[in-house]
């Protein structure tokens, strides 16, 4: 067993794993954030991303050992960063009905998130780069890209960062 800390959606989070534990497992099982969804298990499908210290990371390409010491949010965690209830990502995926099934839609929005953070104002072209990683078989991405440029206009109206954290230990 390997011994790790981080934090999880704003909580420190300590506990014991094995070493061969996948981050999307361990986020899933360990802690039951069952929004990262495991998909493929292989790194294509991109439906498990997270972020791992502010930067867009497939969870089943990741050991959990090696998120020791990072700060990882999830889809559940997402909402907490800004002062409204939904991200403006999540808010623009709802109002351009930016997914169907919606198997995908936690990793699109979380890869989204993380390409707007580095490019503010994308291009559709830009969009379908950044988001060519995370594979949806539903929607044909028309609604996804649209709330992609949604969101790119609305998130200057975004809040700073909501307050406090809890601490636990995980069992």
């Amino acid at each position: 067993m390997a011994r790790i800390s981080m934090r999880v959606d704003g909580m420190k989070v300590t506990d014991d794993v094995e070493p061969r534990t996948l981050l999307v497992q361990y986020l899933r099982e360990g802690l039951g954030k069952t929004g990262t969804v495991i998909g493929c298990d292989t790194s294509n499908c991109g439906a498990c991303t997270v972020h791992l210290d502010g930067d867009s990371v497939k969870s089943c390409n990741v050991l959990a050992v090696q998120a020791d010491g990072c700060e990882v949010t999830t889809i559940e965690g997402l909402a907490d960063t800004v002062e409204s209830d939904l991200h403006p990502v999540q808010e623009a995926f709802r109002e351009c009905h930016g997914l169907q099934c919606g198997f995908c839609t936690p990793g699109m929005i979380m890869q989204s998130v993380d390409l707007l953070k580095r490019n503010p104002q994308p291009s559709e072209d830009e969009i379908r780069e950044g988001i060519e990683g995370n594979l949806c078989r539903c929607t044909g991405y028309h609604n996804i890209v649209r709330a992609v440029q949604y969101a790119s206009g609305h998130l200057a109206t975004a809040a700073s960062p909501k307050g406090a954290t809890e601490e636990v230990d995980a069992l």
